[in-house]
């Protein structure tokens, strides 16, 4: 009964739950909701949950910001749950968002995008924080496949698909054909990477200590995978440390890209790895039709030509990166009856 009235109520849901993002899409909406998957809350007394302080922008600004008593988190690392009450209350914030307009008071179907490779654990802790968080059913589905939904790949056809996607936890490349994830490899190793990466070469160079927030702006002001003519500079400001006191350094796009170099080869070798896994007809199929791009990564300047000449194969960057997994998932929505088979579990909740 649940099921037919949320499908006759239109509260079906799909949700984008990544490192750095969260995007939320709504049958017949379209995307409703995108911001950085950062959550800042509470913790209320006598166990009684948390009181939500900031939710995406505004709590991304509150990392390491924070008074006592208020956590400020990412709470999901690497593509999975590190803080599983935060998550579930990043996902009730969502859900009551998009429910907030809806006159009848039911559960949501959801349907969640999940890493390829991760653990049966790691997706029972999605499709548990997701129920606990008021939907009323929760599937799973790949990131890769909803990916490749996502950016219009034939996924259904006995030809090889292979979707590169590098987001701010997870670097993921996966070769589908009739409609499955036939080889797939990842890398915990991604755009929160680069971050760190770009944090500990000021320090050391510079002994300037900066935020996660301002190597993020760094990376994507003047980051890059291959030289730039001209080379570019950007003025940075931090914390001395050796006397504590602010200052500010001059950065260049070189110091940039070699902080970040490897992880470029990082990545490089995890598709290196999956195209020598790859059968030969599903090899030429790969190399007819190009791989595709996605993730907020594909954006940085030369990313997408040095994993071309790397590979010896065309790389496209999709139309929308940022969106496709969310796209994907719209798509899965629209069609819940016949794309069933692309989903790895259901959990009905009893709410």
């Amino acid at each position: 009964m649940l099921k037919y009235f949320s499908g006759m109520l239109g509260l079906d849901v799909g949700i984008d739950l990544g490192s750095s993002n969260i995007v939320v899409y709504v049958k017949d909406k379209g995307i409703v909701f995108s911001e950085p998957s950062a959550i800042a809350a509470k913790k209320l007394p006598r166990g009684e949950g948390y009181e939500i302080i900031a939710v995406g922008r505004d709590a991304k600004a509150m990392l390491g910001k924070v008074p006592s008593g208020i956590e400020a988190v990412w709470p999901i690392e690497g593509g999975v749950i590190a803080n599983f009450d935060m998550t579930q209350e990043l996902l009730r914030y969502c859900l009551k968002r998009v429910s907030s307009n809806n006159a009848f008071m039911v559960h949501p179907r959801v349907v969640i995008s999940i890493p390829a490779e991760v653990t049966g654990v790691e997706r029972k802790a999605v499709i548990d924080s997701t129920l606990g968080a008021g939907a009323g059913e929760a599937y799973v589905v790949e990131e890769p496949i909803s990916a490749a939904l996502g950016v219009g790949l034939p996924i259904d056809k006995p030809n090889g698909c292979m979707i590169i996607d590098i987001g701010g936890g997870t670097s993921e490349v996966s070769v589908i054909s009739l409609g499955g994830v036939v080889v797939s490899s990842s890398l915990r190793t991604a755009g929160r990477m680069m971050d760190n990466a770009i944090i500990n070469m000021i320090r050391q160079r510079y002994a300037l200590l900066i935020g996660e927030t301002t190597a993020e702006e760094v990376k994507n002001t003047i980051g890059s995978a291959l030289p730039m003519n001209p080379e570019l500079e950007m003025n940075v400001k931090g914390r001395d440390l050796s006397d504590g006191l602010p200052k500010s350094d001059t950065v260049s796009s070189i110091e940039v890209r070699e902080a970040m170099e490897p992880i470029f080869i990082g990545i490089e070798d995890m598709v290196k790895t999956a195209l020598e896994k790859m059968p030969p007809e599903l090899a030429k199929d790969v190399v007819d039709r190009g791989i595709i791009l996605t993730g907020g990564v594909a954006l940085m300047n030369g990313f997408a030509e040095r994993l071309s000449r790397a590979i010896n194969t065309p790389v496209v960057v999709a139309e929308e990166p940022l969106y496709s997994v969310a796209l994907g998932v719209g798509k899965i929505l629209d069609n819940l009856g016949q794309m069933r088979r692309v989903l790895m579990s259901v959990e009905r909740g009893a709410h």
